[in-house]
């Protein structure tokens, strides 16, 4: 059983600290933490010990993410040393053994092409077995999904598995940075607020001055820590048991709040879709109307930005969704305007260009890719070369 002790050991939060700063080691306050690494390691690891650490305030703001904006929470690199650690050596350890194969979402070894690739397989195993593409897929989408976690319900089944008293009191500790202020609010909605769909952008909205401390709602574990993404890919494992054990889903898979559901039968998804509704209810949870759906494997539909088409003779087909092409070709132009006025660097362009090309090269995407390829070097290459053209031609005008 893991403890304090694996959290504040020295190599545990050097360990952690060289994963943090991955992707962000050219921030000044990341470089002036390794600076003073085991000056600031031996603070962390005093205050651990005598449980004086207090985590420092987040920074917030709002990102666009793949065509959505999210309200971000960042820590300190400090904090994120922590949390590191506490997911590095308790929280990791401790709840992935309880999670269902089919839980995609950051694990070591899994992740987003894992996820479509699972996908693709329960076609093909859908397809052997029926001998046909007749059937129906459930897609399951969650409201504001991690805006919407209580700590109540998350800590109670963290509990169930994590034994040792100090390290859960801890983990509760952190948990509760994430509560939300609602002093705006009458006593009516705040006695209902647990039950109310919470939107973090709206929350952010709110004039400070209406922020004053007097009442705290404990939900929601905002985005930007590593220990949102294990509360995140845990909390809804009952769900996953459920269908995949007790009502014997073998096409299942989940992406953290994005949920499929493979079977012969419209009339039993339907009835399934009801005792999941059920189980969201009891765990806080809010299913997205608007997005859950039933649709005919011989239709196609989109999973994770994937479109899947299952065909008559057993084809799985995997094409980019339409909106993620248009996104990256407007992605293109604004870089080329960044490279015009000089923000950003070819080479930074080139880079981002290859990690889209990279990840839609495993799907059917060949005509995509060459149209893309076409518009990227219309607008990087070409100018180059005519650039290069004209200034040896005006070199020869002037001898």
């Amino acid at each position: 059983m893991k403890n304090m002790e694996s959290v504040y050991d020295a190599n545990s939060l050097i360990d952690a600290f060289n994963k943090s700063k991955k992707g962000t080691a050219w921030k000044e306050s990341v470089q002036r933490y390794e600076a003073n690494l085991l000056r600031n390691v031996n603070q962390t690891q005093k205050e651990l010990k005598d449980g004086s650490y207090e985590q420092k305030d987040f920074y917030e703001f709002d990102l666009n993410e793949r065509g959505h904006i999210r309200h971000i929470k960042s820590m300190h690199i400090s904090d994120r040393v922590v949390q590191r650690s506490v997911c590095d050596n308790v929280l990791v350890p401790e709840l992935s053994k309880y999670l269902t194969y089919d839980n995609g979402a950051s694990m070591e070894g899994k992740g987003i092409h894992f996820a479509r690739k699972r996908m693709s397989t329960h076609l093909h195993k859908f397809y052997r077995k029926h001998k046909s593409n007749e059937g129906y897929v459930l897609l399951i989408d969650f409201s504001k999904f991690f805006d919407n976690i209580p700590h109540d319900g998350l800590i109670k089944e963290m509990r169930k598995k994590i034994g040792d008293k100090e390290t859960m009191g801890f983990i509760e500790k952190l948990i509760d940075t994430f509560r939300v202020d609602v002093s705006y609010m009458s006593e009516e909605e705040y006695a209902d607020c647990m039950n109310t769909l919470y939107n973090a952008l709206e929350h952010a909205k709110i004039d400070k001055a209406e922020l004053t401390g007097e009442k705290y709602m404990k939900k929601s574990v905002g985005i930007g820590s590593q220990i949102s993404q294990i509360s995140g890919v845990y909390y809804p494992t009952r769900l996953d048991n459920y269908c995949k054990i007790v009502r014997g889903m073998k096409y299942y898979g989940r992406y953290m709040d994005d949920i499929y559901i493979i079977h012969e039968s419209k009339e039993f998804l339907k009835g399934l879709l009801n005792d999941i509704r059920g189980i969201c209810d009891e765990y806080g949870l809010f299913i997205n109307p608007k997005k859950t759906q039933i649709v005919k494997l011989s239709h196609g539909f989109t999973f994770l930005k994937i479109k899947y088409s299952l065909t008559e003779t057993g084809k799985v087909i995997e094409r980019i969704s339409k909106d993620s092409v248009v996104r990256q070709r407007r992605k293109l132009k604004k870089l080329r305007r960044l490279l015009d006025e000089g923000k950003v660097s070819f080479a930074d362009v080139r880079c981002s260009y290859a990690s889209w090309r990279g990840g839609v090269q495993h799907y059917d995407s060949y005509t995509i890719i060459r149209n893309m390829d076409k518009l990227f070097d219309e607008l990087f290459i070409h100018p180059f070369i005519e650039g290069g053209h004209s200034n040896e031609q005006n070199k020869n005008e002037q001898k």
